[in-house]
């Protein structure tokens, strides 16, 4: 497993994490299906093994049950990783609504200590807050004093548009900035990147898979179960998705698998310190931490998916 550094953290992480929303499973909706407990955590485990250093989840993914999965998978292995968690959605008052008051980012941030079973955590990163407050230097003091109380080692912001980054670049506090870049989202590279790596500020690469479309093993006509984010997707949507990666399977070979492939797209970019690919299963997370070690992207394969993604994969 290849190691990168996590942007001025200093935090030597493995270029694959694992991403933990799927482990939180389906009770509560907002998830990728159901999931088996015992999976969950021998999966965490088995990444672990193959040298998965770097752990993302939120406090909201199942309600607590993804940091309650890591909590116990990694029983007796805390140092052994760099753990990441995120707050802002507010579950604990019925529903879940966002909520960044100072007040209620301490009090979750207690929450998710307890459930993931350590005494801090090594990265703590504002889940999806609202536009105006990235930008605005305040938003980071709550941040700056858990910090202070060694409760967290850094903090970060996980954004969903270029704009939202290039905010908090510009607001200067967030040593690291999650974002969803893939195969399919592939507008950070021109928008973010060259500002991120000129502050040094590490990127954490979200959603690599597409959704999980991007290991080509999703048909046009597939279907969701209900609590699936992907349940009330039009079937226009998810055809027009398996026909994009269907057409990015060129990047597949002998030594390199779909998913593979997709992850070694966006290690091409030395921008990103790590990609966070989510696992439901011990042969998922063997062959998302197999692709450090898989062929890299020649640059006319990468030239090529990027020319795809310019004409809209041809859509």
């Amino acid at each position: 497993m290849k190691t990168r550094i996590l942007g001025r953290t200093g935090l030597k992480v493995s270029e694959i994490g694992f991403g933990a929303w799927a482990v939180g499973g389906n009770a509560h909706g907002n998830s990728y299906g159901p999931t088996d407990d015992s999976e969950s955590i021998a999966a965490v485990r088995r990444a672990v093994e193959q040298g998965v250093n770097f752990i993302d989840t939120a406090d909201v993914y199942g309600w607590g049950h993804s940091e309650e999965i890591l909590g116990e998978a990694l029983e007796g292995h805390r140092d052994d990783v760099h753990m990441a968690t995120k707050v802002g959605g507010d579950f604990y008052h019925g529903g879940v609504r966002m909520n960044f008051d100072p007040g209620y980012i301490a009090f979750a941030l207690e929450r998710s200590l307890k459930r993931l079973r350590t005494t801090h955590v090594d990265v703590y990163q504002l889940h999806n807050p609202p536009m105006e407050m990235m930008g605005d230097p305040e938003t980071y003091e709550v941040l700056e004093a858990l910090k202070a109380e060694h409760k967290i080692d850094h903090y970060g912001v996980s954004v969903h548009e270029p704009a939202e980054a290039t905010l908090c670049l510009e607001a200067g506090s967030p040593e690291v900035l999650q974002v969803p870049f893939s195969l399919f989202r592939q507008e950070w590279i021109e928008e973010v990147f060259d500002a991120a790596r000129k502050a040094n500020v590490g990127i954490i690469a979200r959603e690599p898979l597409g959704n999980g479309f991007l290991t080509g093993k999703i048909r046009p006509d597939a279907r969701f179960p209900p609590g699936d984010i992907r349940h009330h997707w039009q079937p226009s949507m998810i055809a027009g998705r398996a026909a994009a990666a269907e057409r990015l399977s060129f990047l597949t070979g002998s030594n390199r698998t779909m998913a593979q492939a997709a992850l070694r797209f966006v290690l091409a970019f030395p921008e990103v310190s790590v990609t966070i690919p989510g696992a439901k299963t011990v042969a998922q997370a063997e062959e998302n931490a197999a692709a450090s070690e898989a062929p890299p992207l020649s640059k006319d394969e990468v030239a090529r998916a990027r020319q795809l993604y310019a004409k809209d994969f041809g859509m």
